[in-house]
């Protein structure tokens, strides 16, 4: 049926979504940056994801774990050797914000450039999994079905890994009061890369599944980072279930608006329901106003 063909590709999409969102949220919440590189992170691991696939035929089940883990590695590297100066230089949060998004920028280019140098400016895919399952009375790609579940299972990680831990009780704190964190004996330095380095894995694990279903190229990862923002401001910034909330809507819109629409739209139908929550929600639609 159309319909739960809509809500399964809109579920998919909004997965992978709350996996895109989540890290940035980690980055902008826990480290105080707004990286604007951040959708070429996930073009990144997409096209390490068909690397490995295509030339040594390794599972991206499997190269997930690798990419994700080594875009986390690289991404603690960025924070303290690039962006952890400028943390220390920054006399308030308004220049620090101004300092890291011309940093980050400027890193966008670089990534792009290495990319289409590398790989070109076309659209790229690859076939993994593209088999029919059914659900439901309506067909879906299994690939799509395991991106659900495995964004799910990253995210649920995540949630014990905030709620029920030390390291996720230090990344709360700091997130919420950097400047009394010290008291209790948090190392913030080290705890805000830590969180820089999770959000850099999460968008990793994003793109590999992305790349599992969806057709990408070099110049992609500026929608990611938009769709990013969308969903983190729509949910409340620091918002878990915020962001989850308003991923699922995003994927949502976007599949229904391809299905009975025209799939040209989907960006404006985003940009409308973001703009019709900034006038009703302006804190987003978990997040508190505040005086």
């Amino acid at each position: 049926m159309p319909i739960v063909d809509a809500l399964l590709f809109g579920l998919t999409l909004g997965g992978a979504y709350a996996l895109v969102a989540l890290g940035l949220n980690l980055q902008y919440g826990v480290a105080r940056i707004l990286n604007l590189a951040y959708g070429e992170m996930l073009i990144v691991a997409a096209l390490a994801a068909m690397a490995l696939f295509t030339t040594w035929q390794l599972s991206p089940l499997v190269s997930a774990v690798l990419i994700s883990f080594v875009v986390a590695l690289l991404g603690a590297l960025l924070y303290r050797f690039a962006l952890l100066p400028l943390v220390r230089r920054s006399r308030s949060q308004d220049e620090l914000e101004a300092d890291t998004i011309l940093a980050t920028f400027g890193l966008l280019f670089f990534l792009q450039g290495v990319m289409l140098a590398v790989f070109g400016g076309n659209y790229l895919s690859y076939s993994f999994l593209a088999v029919p399952v059914e659900i439901a009375g309506t067909t879906i790609a299994a690939n799509r079905l395991l991106g659900l579940v495995v964004a799910c299972v990253a995210s649920a990680g995540l949630y014990i890994l905030l709620t029920r831990t030390r390291i996720g009780t230090a990344l709360r704190a700091v997130a919420v009061n950097p400047g009394a964190a010290p008291l209790v004996g948090i190392n913030v330095v080290k705890v805000a890369m830590l969180g820089f380095a999770l959000g850099a894995g999460m968008v990793a694990l994003a793109g590999v599944l992305l790349s599992m279903f969806s057709t990408f190229n070099a110049t992609m990862g500026v929608v990611f980072t938009m769709k990013a923002l969308i969903v983190v401001i729509m949910g409340g910034i620091g918002n878990f279930a915020g962001c989850l909330v308003a991923a699922l809507i995003l994927g949502l819109v976007e599949s229904f608006v391809s299905l009975y629409g025209d799939p040209s739209l989907t960006l404006a139908a985003n940009y409308g329901i973001f703009l019709l929550i900034l006038i009703f929600r302006p804190a987003g639609l978990f997040g508190r106003a505040t005086a």
